[in-house]
């Protein structure tokens, strides 16, 4: 018993270290003028998109540009994207995808598309400290955090947030393991 308690002791001030070091330096970082800062981020929402390590968002790509959305998602924002990825788009049964792809279902397109954009640059620490947020669709995205992961989504269905802070000029992007249905 005692050899457990002490573990995760041990165990609880290696995390507790760890998250003071991480603050430490970040501090540090920010408090000095001649260290290096993260760069800002140089792209827009669909330059970052299809950019390098951007791989896993081909399908919704795919999807705003059939949604005629490049050009308001290029445009100043600033936007939060809950970006689909294309394991998500998989999901969907491949006639679904297809038919929504057609330009005689545009309008339904842009509705599904706008309802995975919020208003608002919105990093995962912001998105985090929400219960709902309004799409640009217009309908409310319902948020919360279930066992220790951030979800988006609604009574048709959630999404896990898997991959966060991808940043862009005009806002941020959120990738999710679901397409979601407003």
């Amino acid at each position: 018993m005692r050899t457990r308690s002490f573990m995760a002791l041990l165990a609880a001030a290696i995390v507790t270290a760890g998250g003071i070091a991480l603050h430490s330096q970040n501090t540090a970082a920010a408090a000095t003028p001649n260290m290096p800062a993260m760069a800002a981020p140089t792209k827009d929402i669909i330059q970052t998109a299809t950019g390098d390590g951007m791989a896993d968002v081909t399908t919704l790509v795919t999807a705003v540009k059939a949604g005629g959305l490049v050009d308001t998602l290029k445009g100043p924002g600033p936007f939060t994207v809950f970006a689909p990825t294309n394991a998500a788009f998989a999901k969907l049964p491949k006639a679904t995808l297809d038919d929504l792809l057609k330009p005689e279902n545009k309008d339904k397109l842009v509705k599904i598309l706008t309802y995975h954009v919020v208003a608002g640059n919105n990093d995962a620490k912001a998105v985090m400290g929400m219960t709902s947020a309004k799409t640009v669709e217009g309908d409310e995205l319902k948020i919360m955090i279930k066992d220790g992961k951030v979800m988006v989504g609604n009574d048709k269905g959630w999404a896990t947030v898997t991959k966060t802070d991808i940043k862009a000029t005009n806002g941020t992007i959120h990738w999710i393991d679901t397409v979601l249905m407003p």
